[in-house]
């Protein structure tokens, strides 16, 4: 089935290149915890700094960084939202999944993220093994650039940043162009749990889950579906993140239609990593009210 039906492009947030802040709350940002550039309480006070309503830390396949992100967050009197992007596969479609306000301590969750991270570290080694055939590069560079040990959750971008080091490239985006894409002869496919998972483990530990820029087609070869879409919202899927710079118009259009129709919660997040990337804090955000809903739902509660 297709779920779809004609949207006035005004009515929409697109995908912005200039620094424009909206109030609101940005609910996808990175820290030096997985592959972003910040700390937490830099991440905090650049979210105070710009005006922003609230922010939520979603680092990658951990909550480590949730600590330092609450003692910021109080300092700074700016509301937070823990969370955690979490990558996933459904039928070879890989899905990025935001969990907030989920309990950290469920047993479910934590056994899923320690078998995604042991499967992260092993990927990561076997594409510097890759690597090092025509780059001077070892696994000892890659984990000079972590920034928190073993509490890191690592990933492509610190090979990238390892390279970038060596005076091999410029920057993480043009090591990504030439290296460590899809596409390139040294890249290792990641071992992914299944979403379907990925929705219900989230569902049992009291939190919200919420697929990451889902109409992003410069990322994926194939995109989700409406009827996997659908599947996931059955097995309690909380929402979609419609308003990212990755989802171009016509996939903000149709992933509001999937939304209205399957009663999704609609958010937006810029998806910051500090200089890590491109993307500008508050470049896209979620409203108070959907924000509010998304507390409610939460099996833990807002930093304020």
């Amino acid at each position: 089935m297709i779920w779809y039906e004609e949207i006035t492009i005004e009515s929409m947030s697109l995908p912005k290149t200039s620094h424009t802040i909206a109030q609101g709350w940005d609910l996808h940002c990175h820290s030096v915890y997985s592959d972003g550039t910040a700390t937490p309480e830099q991440m905090v006070q650049t979210a105070a700094s710009l005006g922003l309503d609230g922010i939520a830390l979603a680092d990658h396949d951990t909550s480590a960084g949730w600590a330092d992100a609450v003692r910021a967050a109080r300092s700074n009197h700016m509301p937070l939202i823990r969370g955690t992007e979490i990558t996933a596969d459904m039928d070879g479609v890989c899905v990025h999944m935001l969990g907030l306000l989920y309990d950290p301590e469920n047993e479910s969750v934590q056994q899923l993220f320690a078998t995604t991270r042991q499967h992260r570290i092993e990927r990561m080694q076997q594409m510097v093994r890759n690597l090092a055939v025509d780059f001077p590069i070892t696994w000892q560079d890659v984990l000079d650039m972590v920034r928190e040990g073993e509490q890191t959750t690592i990933g492509r971008p610190h090979i990238a940043d390892a390279l970038v080091a060596k005076g091999l490239f410029p920057n993480r985006s043009a090591v990504f162009r030439n290296t460590v894409n899809r596409a390139s002869k040294y890249y290792v496919p990641i071992i992914s749990p299944d979403a379907r998972q990925v929705v219900q483990v989230i569902g049992q530990a009291g939190g919200v889950s919420i697929i990451a820029h889902p109409g992003a087609i410069g990322r994926n070869a194939r995109l989700l579906s409406d009827e996997q879409i659908a599947q996931l919202a059955h097995l309690g899927l909380d929402g979609l993140e419609v308003h990212h710079r990755d989802n171009n118009a016509e996939q903000q259009q149709r992933l509001t239609s999937i939304a209205h129709h399957l009663d999704l919660l609609i958010t937006g997040g810029s998806d910051w990593h500090g200089t890590g990337k491109p993307n500008h804090m508050g470049e896209h955000v979620t409203d108070e009210q959907t924000v509010q809903e998304i507390i409610r739902r939460g099996a833990i509660g807002v930093i304020k």
